[in-house]
């Protein structure tokens, strides 16, 4: 999977260390009396499935449940009373903030954390609990950071960085300390997540040091895969857009100081899709009964990627799972892309014979394999196209069954990897509509919070006819919405112009085949 897992450059001397800067700083890091060494569990399942020993740094049983607390506490251990006396703040939606709100209550300082408005409830009741003042602002991060920054310059607070900061990478970096400590034998590669990159430019600088034998592998989703856009540049680069799905790892443009460690010690970058990482929580559950949140299990699915790719066997493998933060109404959608992100499902569009017994035909040639979704309804008196989910147990075997449909005469459409199919068609497939005449489709992406929907509607508004319409919320920061206008082709510039003024993130998907399929006008 070349174009998946990028060739990292190497140590030119694996004898010659990273400066011994960070690895000084990590020993002398004092953060034990809030912080705790975490533990190194055995994932016995996925093990036995992958055929390599496969292990598990549990960092998602912090106190904040995620790592960030260590490199927090570490650098207001490290802040001058002047500083400290003049409280410190961060911008930041998650896992950060929980760990800088602890730290400060620990210390007496006062801490002040800028959020953005769409950060779900139970991450800014957390930060209030643990004692920080809580500042709602924008529908972004960039937004948050620079309503921080203003107030840094308005009352002279501390600013925290999230990762790019050499005590923060340090005090992240206590965790290769403790797993060389824990794992003195074998240990063959340890996969980590990166959004900034401090976790992994703070466990790599240490473990290179000590045992260069050992990979650093670095784990991104493809959709904010920063990190690897700047391996390939040989620069960072800052991305047009990032993924919502991962957000504890949406990250734009990797760190200064963070790609000058990674740059020269990470041996692979492996990007990881949504539906991977889905299926890589519900491994982390089966071997422990604790639910990662997204960026939380991007360690694990970027193992199994890459155990797939090279095909290794009899390994010793380890993921660190650097966070649980996740809310439970997220759950529903996670849990119904696991199937797919196991590669235990394929999701087809098929077209049968509209005429008695055609289904009982369709399912005799099966097989006996597992229908999991049937979706269908009658439109044409010669055909019927149907949206059907379907069990398999790999990538070959979902492509061995299109092959074995297309020989019995069927044509079939693979929408496994087919996100607008996912996300909105599945749950619509329910007829097209022959009098709707020159309709376009979007799919759109908008800051979720109450009101969003409805000022959604109205800044969309009526000069454009709607003529369909599906959004489903699924607990996340950010709604999806798919749209149907009708406007001519000679209108096509006046509704670019139109969607580009709304200010959220589309995506035409008129040509997209599953709406084709199941919804547009033939």
């Amino acid at each position: 999977m070349p174009d998946q897992i990028t060739i990292g450059p190497q140590l030119d001397n694996p004898e010659s260390p990273m400066p011994h800067k960070y690895v000084k700083k990590i020993l002398d890091a004092r953060i034990y009396d809030l912080a705790i060494e975490t533990p190194v569990d055995a994932a016995p399942l996925l093990s036995h499935r992958l055929n390599n020993q496969v292990l598990l740094k549990r960092e998602d049983l912090q106190p904040v449940f995620s790592f960030k607390l260590r490199g927090a506490y570490n650098k207001l251990r490290h802040l001058s009373d002047e500083q400290l006396a003049a409280g410190v703040i961060a911008a930041s939606a998650g896992n950060h903030a929980q760990g800088l709100a602890l730290a400060a209550k620990k210390m007496g300082v006062k801490a002040t954390i800028v959020m953005p408005q769409t950060t779900p409830q139970i991450k800014v009741d957390a930060v209030r609990a643990r004692g920080a003042k809580v500042v709602l602002i924008g529908d972004s991060y960039d937004a948050a950071a620079a309503h921080a920054n203003k107030l840094i310059e308005e009352q002279g607070l501390t600013y925290i960085h999230p990762f790019d900061d050499p005590d923060i990478i340090a005090g992240q970096g206590t965790i290769g300390m403790e797993i060389l400590r824990q794992v003195p034998g074998d240990l063959d590669a340890i996969f980590i997540a990166v959004g900034g990159g401090g976790l992994c430019a703070g466990v790599a600088a240490y473990v290179k040091n000590l045992r260069p034998d050992i990979k650093i592998i670095a784990v991104e989703s493809d959709d904010a895969a920063c990190l690897d856009a700047a391996m390939k540049a040989g620069r960072r680069v800052r991305l047009k857009e990032v993924g919502i799905f991962a957000d504890g790892t949406a990250v734009a443009q990797i760190g200064k100081e963070t790609f000058r460690i990674l740059k020269d010690l990470v041996d692979e970058v492996i990007t990881v899709s949504t539906d991977e990482i889905c299926a890589a929580i519900k491994d982390v559950y089966n071997d422990t009964r604790a639910i990662c949140e997204p960026s939380g299990a991007l360690g694990t699915a970027g193992l199994k990627k890459y155990v797939e790719a090279h095909g290794v066997e009899g390994q010793t493998l380890m993921a660190i799972q650097c966070g649980a933060n996740i809310d439970f109404d997220r759950l529903r959608y996670i849990s119904e892309r696991t199937e797919t992100g196991e590669k235990r499902e394929a999701v087809l569009a098929v077209t049968i014979d509209e005429e008695p017994g055609s289904f009982e035909k369709f399912c005799k040639a099966l097989h006996r394999r597992n229908i999991s979704e049937f979706n269908y309804r009658y439109n044409d008196a010669d055909r019927a196209q149907i949206f059907v989910g379907m069990k398999v147990t790999s990538d070959d075997d979902r492509r061995e069954l299109v092959q074995e449909l297309g020989r019995k005469g069927y044509a079939v459409s693979d929408m496994t990897d087919n996100e607008t199919a996912k996300l909105h068609i599945r749950h619509m497939v329910g007829g097209h509509a022959p009098h709707v005449v020159d309709e376009q489709v979007f799919r759109f992406e908008f800051p979720e919070r109450p009101g969003a929907l409805l000022n959604f509607l109205v800044q969309l508004g009526g000069r454009f006819n709607i003529s369909m319409f599906h959004y489903r919320n699924h607990g996340s920061a950010f709604g999806r919405v798919l749209v149907g206008l009708q406007a001519s082709k000679k209108d096509a510039r006046e509704v670019r112009q139109f969607l580009d003024n709304l200010g959220y993130h589309y995506t035409d998907e008129t040509d997209n085949e599953a709406y084709r399929f199941f919804l547009g006008n033939q």
